[in-house]
């Protein structure tokens, strides 16, 4: 499939991005700022549905039927915890699990949610694998499993951190790394480690300018295994 004819999509998905944050800073903001700071900006929910929209259109142009494709109300069996809500979701008629997809961004705060964003993307990928190996999804082969990431370019986001060694030496490829630079790591790890069957790691700026960070986490990598996943179970959904 060619995965250019995505690109007006893709675009449009950034500059709903910030046009949404910034339009739930604008009307949250002075209300909630003295207690919260940027908090608003970040707990609409709504800001990367153009991504949602772009996997939708994806999904449906492989030939998955609408009512086969879930993007809200997604919650999936946990081992760990009861149950954790996906941001979407596909399903045959005969309820095999087919994709899951993980959408997450960063704009601002690094220092305190780096480590917030790791944890979470970590732990929600072994409470899934843990959870299809105990059978919670039934008479299926494992699901494809997406995460796609969204980081603000700018001066604080690419500038090395500073790393703290007290005890013991932290691994090398973290030296001099900025936070993009260590986002990057954790998505070529997650998948390394095969936590995530793909991950996306893309920058972008208030410009709604965007790239990639690294071709093996591209948007592009991404598209074509979530395509490649959606070809190889399109029989699944003819019975």
């Amino acid at each position: 499939m060619d995965i250019e004819k995505y690109n007006g999509l893709i675009q449009s998905a950034i500059q709903y991005f910030w046009e949404t944050r910034n339009k739930q800073k604008t009307e949250q903001g002075d209300r909630e700022v003295n207690d919260t700071g940027n908090r608003s900006a970040v707990t609409g929910g709504k800001q990367l549905n153009g991504f949602i929209e772009l996997l939708y259109k994806v999904a449906f142009d492989i030939g998955i039927p609408e009512t086969c494709i879930y993007t809200k109300g997604n919650q999936l069996p946990g081992y760990f915890r009861p149950t954790k809500d996906w941001d979407m979701l596909i399903i045959t008629p005969t309820k095999k699990l087919i994709a899951v997809i993980e959408l997450k961004s960063q704009v601002g705060s690094f220092g305190n949610n780096f480590n917030n964003r790791t944890e979470e993307a970590l732990g929600s990928a072994i409470d899934l694998w843990t959870a299809f190996r105990e059978k919670a999804y039934p008479n299926q082969s494992a699901p494809w499993l997406g995460y796609l990431m969204i980081v603000e370019k700018s001066q604080k986001s690419t500038s090395p951190v500073r790393i703290s060694e007290p005890y013991f030496k932290v691994f090398e490829e973290f030296h001099n790394t900025s936070y993009i630079d260590r986002y990057r790591l954790f998505c070529q790890k997650l998948m390394l480690e095969r936590h995530y069957s793909q991950c996306c790691l893309l920058w972008s700026k208030d410009n709604f300018e965007y790239g990639n960070v690294e071709e093996s986490i591209s948007i592009e990598a991404f598209l074509h295994s979530f395509i490649g996943q959606l070809a190889g179970q399109l029989h699944e959904f003819n019975q």
